[in-house]
Parts: structure tokens; sequence; C-alpha cells
């Protein structure tokens, strides 16, 4: 494994399984809220979703911020 790839927390991880983990813990209500873009908020559903991030640049980036600052926060406080 390349030093690249371990410091790389979206290593391995496919968008799919990124979003699916976001509406696992914040549900879309609480996603939608925390990423205001209408593929959470408007009748969302996982296929839409995918469709409009692998197309928008900057919503996937911010769906993968908030990926990584949620699996952060869940390893420091594990409950």
């Amino acid at each position: 494994m390349t030093t690249q790839n371990q410091k790389d927390p979206l290593h391995g991880l496919t968008l799919e399984k990124i979003v699916l983990s976001l509406v696992e813990h914040y549900g879309w209500e609480r996603l939608g809220e925390q990423i205001n873009i209408r593929c959470f908020t408007s009748d969302p559903c996982v296929k839409s979703s995918l469709k409009f991030l692998r197309k928008t640049p900057w919503a996937r980036k911010k769906v993968e911020t908030l990926y990584i600052a949620t699996q952060n926060s869940i390893w420091n406080n594990p409950s």
C-alpha cells in the first residue's frame, strides 16, 4: 500500500457507500440541513443523489468533506 493511499480517508470507498453511510448516520432530512442541495431535500433517493453528485464536483466535495468530518467525530467520540 502506498503512503498516499494510507493518508486518503476515502481510499477504497465508493460514492454510494459514502452517501449510504451519511444517510444512515443523519437521515435524509438532517443530511439536507447539513448540505442544502435539492437531491437531499426534495424527494431524496440514493440513485438520484449519486447521479447529481457524479456530475457536480463542488457538491461531491461537500459530501466527501462531511463524510470525513463525521467519521473523525465518530472515531474521536465513540458512544
